[in-house]
């Protein structure tokens, strides 16, 4: 099993363009992808959130944030192991029947 120190280092991709950036073929150097890791991206949207919520108390923060960051998640290790569950529950360390129940929650069966 990954230490956690190994599995926090996976999760610092090279960079993360933004879709502008991404699909930018100008060339120009004001498009540049900045590098940010999973981490700094949580953070930002999380800043962003509050910023937007002015008197509004948030409600259910924690299953909102999952759901946003666990749905992407399912949807890429399924792309990754080409829809085999068997080999997805691996990667992600679940069960096969607890990856089923998020799929199928997800939309994504």
């Amino acid at each position: 099993m990954p230490s956690n120190t190994l599995r926090s280092n996976i999760l610092q991709p090279n960079t993360l363009q933004t879709e502008s950036s991404a699909n930018s073929n100008t060339g120009s150097d004001n498009n540049s992808a900045q590098a940010f890791t999973l981490r700094e991206s949580v953070e930002i949207a999380m800043k962003n959130y509050f910023s937007q919520l002015e008197e509004q108390q948030p409600v259910d923060l924690y299953n909102l944030v999952l759901a946003e960051v666990e749905a992407p998640l399912m949807e890429s290790v399924m792309k990754f192991t080409r829809g085999n569950q068997t080999k997805a529950s691996e990667v992600l360390g679940l069960n096969r029947g607890t990856l089923r129940k998020k799929l199928k929650a997800y939309g994504l069966n």
